[in-house]
């Protein structure tokens, strides 16, 4: 399992919910992964310490700031550019697979107390966001 995170003002997935300052989690599920990993996954985004703190320093994270999270499936992080140009998506785990834990790790996330807004699974979304920082971090 793959995230991209990124530290925003706002972001909206049309299909999908917008949040205000929080995260903006791009989540890829790859063959293999699991439950546990979804949970644990959850656990290191909700307490990642990307926001400032009152000495201007990563020092709180989503937890701390009671910011939310918009998560959105995005299988193409599994993406293989090994060999030619054409990615490869062959590690990304089936939607039949990918779906339940993506479902998973939202649920992580909001058992932590994170409000959690989502694109559509499986869906042609566009995602719009504004960046704070910018930070963007990846977490696998």
């Amino acid at each position: 399992m793959k995230a991209v995170v990124q530290r925003v003002g706002r972001a909206r997935a049309t299909p999908g919910g917008e949040i205000a300052r929080g995260l903006c989690v791009l989540l890829g599920v790859a063959d293999g992964d699991d439950e546990a990993g979804a949970e644990r996954l959850a656990g290191r985004v909700a307490r990642l310490r990307v926001f400032e703190g009152d000495h201007g320093k990563f020092e709180r994270s989503l937890l701390d700031m009671g910011g939310a999270a918009l998560v959105v499936s995005q299988f193409t992080l599994i993406a293989d550019t090994r060999k030619g140009n054409r990615p490869s998506f062959t590690r990304a785990a089936r939607p039949e697979v990918a779906e339940p834990l993506y479902e998973r790790f939202c649920a992580a996330l909001r058992e932590l107390g994170v409000p959690v807004e989502t694109g559509v699974f499986g869906a042609r979304m566009e995602v719009e966001l504004v960046n704070d920082g910018p930070v963007t971090i990846v977490l696998d």
